[in-house]
């Protein structure tokens, strides 16, 4: 058990006026030493609080005025006081084995932790749940919770996860359901393995014995140059062309039998196959937005003027493992940092937007009408394989494609790359050879770039052009 240390104090808050400092060490709270920030969050929203501390190498105990529901006004180090729960399962398809080596060591950390599934929207496989934990999700009422099904055979789930408990943990999955919990599936497919028939089968699975399922993500394997399994590989077209004829179908069949859509195929599977998004309504409430789930279709609507489609990014991968739990247990980001590169060009109107493989083929319709926005398409050659989305960028790939290609004016980047302003490899927005800016990662930001741009524009010259987006794909 590691006590939680206070990371930031906010001004007039019960915990400043009571002389907590960055620093201090919280031990107990009214006598009860918390596992978690869950744990911590319940025990601090009681009225009057008295927390003993470790300062130094002093004890002292501080008691907090403060109403009941009250913010104390604080932020602790990490989510679990306790060890994470890690994953033991051997997913050949599992990322954190296709990383490369010379990482940040927190990268190759497999959680299996439902906690984190809570606070972080992580998947857990539940081959690690217990009854203990099952009474705390219901009593505590933890939802939603994320939860990778893979398949409801139990012989190809187990086999998929590679440990003989996958064949029966979906059992607490039931058992959360009968209480109440709000979970979110994910399906992870890997063609040749749980495609074709066998995601037919799971999707009857579903409907069989798990209808009270919120949503059900269906995910295309990423592979990245770095597996090993030599029977993971990446769908072709044609592979993700009938896997979203499957995944419409069941569509169909669940809205008939449930009233919603249940099921969706990932933007990704669209991209490979060379289909168009389907419409905002079918996605619902995007309630899978970060899994990739309507992402592009929200974009595109933000972009167009929508503001409530402006989801943009609540937390980004890996990004739970350093950050510490800040307000809605997300690890911050800044939106509106630069890497203080000074512009040599700084009256020049042009635009240039970095994104990955996969977001370029979602920009280029949106800013056909802007003849001075470009985009930086950037490979990912960091992990390469088919990983070609945006979120997954790293600042040595960044910054090469950036120094090839030297483009004038504004230079926009997503925030989504970041976490706490690092990128995955390490580097920060610092290490860019050119002045770049980090937006927020959704459609509303870079249309209202883009109208300060023209307007701007329209300051320097008697003729003004319009600003002309468009929700759709073509």
């Amino acid at each position: 058990m590691t006590a939680p240390r206070i990371v930031s104090v906010a001004a007039a808050s019960p915990a400043q006026a009571a002389g907590l400092a960055i620093g201090d060490e919280i031990i107990s709270i009214d006598g009860r030493v918390p596992r978690d920030v869950i744990e911590y969050q319940l025990l601090t929203d009681e009225p009057d609080p008295e927390l003993a501390i470790r300062r130094g190498h002093e004890e002292i105990v501080v008691e907090i005025s403060k109403a009941a529901g009250e913010p104390m006004g604080i932020e602790v180090s990490s989510a679990v006081f306790d060890r994470v729960r890690t994953c033991d399962n051997h997913c050949d398809f599992c990322f954190i084995y296709q990383l490369p080596k010379g990482m940040r060591r927190s990268l190759y950390l497999k959680d299996d932790d439902y906690r984190l599934s809570f606070l972080y929207g992580n998947f857990t496989t539940l081959t690690r749940f217990t009854e203990l934990d099952l009474e705390r999700v219901i009593d505590e009422r933890l939802s939603p919770l994320y939860v990778s099904i893979h398949s409801t055979d139990p012989e190809l789930r187990s086999t998929l996860v590679r440990n003989r408990r996958g064949a029966t943990s979906l059992r607490w999955l039931r058992a959360m359901l009968d209480a109440g919990i709000e979970i979110h599936g994910q399906v992870v497919v890997c063609p040749g393995i749980n495609d074709g028939p066998a995601l037919e089968n799971t999707m009857a699975g579903i409907a069989d014995q798990y209808p009270e399922l919120a949503t059900v993500a269906c995910v295309p394997v990423g592979v990245s140059r770095y597996s090993s399994a030599p029977e993971i590989r990446p769908h072709s077209a044609d592979e993700a062309r009938k896997a979203l004829d499957l995944i419409e179908e069941w569509q169909s069949l669940f809205l008939r039998m449930l009233g919603r859509h249940m099921v969706y195929a990932a933007d990704e599977y669209y991209l490979i196959a060379g289909r168009d998004f389907p419409d905002a309504r079918t996605y619902e409430d995007f309630k899978q937005h970060e899994n990739g789930i309507g992402m592009a279709r929200a974009f595109g609507l933000a972009f167009a003027g929508e503001k409530k489609a402006a989801i943009g990014t609540k937390s980004g991968f890996f990004s739970w493992v350093d950050g510490a739990p800040a307000t809605g247990y997300r690890a911050p980001r800044d939106p509106s940092a630069s890497n203080g590169h000074e512009r040599a060009d700084s009256g020049d109107s042009r635009v240039t937007v970095i994104t990955g493989e996969y977001g370029a083929l979602v920009l280029e319709p949106l800013i056909r009408e802007h003849p001075d926005v470009e985009i930086l398409s950037v490979p990912n050659t960091w992990f390469g394989g088919n990983i070609a989305v945006t979120g997954l960028l790293v600042g040595t790939d960044i910054a090469t494609a950036l120094d090839k290609r030297r483009p004038a004016g504004r230079v926009l980047l997503p925030d989504v790359c970041l976490s706490q302003g690092v990128f995955l490899d390490g580097t920060s927005i610092a290490d860019l050879p050119v002045a770049v800016e980090v937006v927020p990662s959704d459609g509303l930001s870079l249309r209202q770039a883009l109208l300060a741009r023209d307007e701007a524009s329209a300051a320097r010259s008697p003729k003004r052009i319009p600003v002309s987006v468009g929700a759709k794909r073509s």
